[in-house]
């Protein structure tokens, strides 16, 4: 049987099921209209989508790294995180926070997070579904759940995220953040709201008003994907409010490639070029501003 044909039209259509107005039904019956037949969109359909099967490439017993599962202060409540650090530490670290997708939690973010403390870094990755449970097994539900989140409540989880990563006995109190997606988004609000943020990296995330740009104090690395037009349309705005406010900022378009790019469990819109570029000058760019 021959491999399925993955358009863009395809994977448009499931960008706007996983982040617009698009409900599972409709969407499959988009994707059997652009796939031809129901049994091509079913077989489509996982390709398109994250499996978490894939999610490991730093396995959670490897013995260069040491994680647990942990619950810390939040902004009006407890919240629950994947908190990971080198095996072997000379010193203390600076620190990072890792932001999940509009998924939550999953086995993907935490393998971000343990990538990260391979880095040298001391890395939290927060469950942003916490005040409802926290992240359920069911993606269409966790997305569900994130979309039916407090944003000024989730703001303050985040800056609360920071507060405790700061004042951590192994941190060297530099602390930046790394969001994908929804994180993304996330990290440029946190950037408006924590003034102590060194830095902060956002994947294919939803800019900040212009008008709150200002209060931005953290150095920033801002990646997007080409073909992501939704994102993509509050690119200018965002430069144009950054450069006049004279802020210390860095974008990346990557061209030809999809929103989450990054995302290594989704066969359809990874792109290996594009996110190993994007994560050598993340890299590189969280050890020099959290230095």
């Amino acid at each position: 049987m021959n491999k399925p044909v993955i358009t863009q039209a395809m994977i448009d259509a499931y960008d706007e099921y996983t982040h617009l107005t698009l409900d599972r039904r409709r969407f499959m019956e988009k994707l059997t209209a652009l796939a031809g037949t129901a049994a091509a969109a079913a077989a489509i359909a996982p390709m398109l989508a994250a499996n978490s099967a894939k999610a490991e490439i730093i396995a959670e017993t490897d013995e260069r790294i040491k994680g647990e599962d942990i619950t810390y202060p939040g902004g009006d409540g407890e919240m629950k995180g994947y908190l990971v650090k080198p095996a072997e530490m000379s010193g203390k670290l600076p620190a990072v926070t890792v932001i999940h997708e509009n998924r939550g939690l999953n086995p993907h973010i935490r393998d971000v997070a343990r990538r990260m403390a391979l880095e040298g870094f001391l890395a939290l990755a927060p469950d942003f579904l916490s005040p409802e449970g926290g992240t359920p097994g069911d993606e269409d539900k966790a997305r569900e759940m994130i979309g039916a989140l407090d944003a000024s409540a989730t703001n303050a989880n985040a800056v609360a995220t920071g507060a405790f990563l700061k004042g951590h006995a192994e941190s060297t109190a530099n602390v930046g953040a790394i969001g994908f997606c929804w994180g993304g988004g996330l990290v440029n609000r946190l950037a408006v709201n924590a003034p102590d943020l060194k830095a902060g990296v956002a994947y294919y995330g939803a800019q900040p008003k212009a008008e709150d740009v200002p209060k931005i104090k953290a150095a920033l690395l801002l990646h997007y994907a080409g073909l992501d037009e939704r994102i993509n349309a509050g690119i200018e705005a965002y430069r144009k409010a950054l450069t006049e406010n004279g802020k210390d900022a860095t974008i990346h378009v990557y061209e030809g490639v999809n929103h989450a790019f990054n995302n290594d469990t989704s066969a359809a819109r990874y792109d290996k070029e594009a996110a190993d570029l994007a994560w050598q000058r993340t890299v590189e760019f969280l050890k020099a501003k959290l230095a």
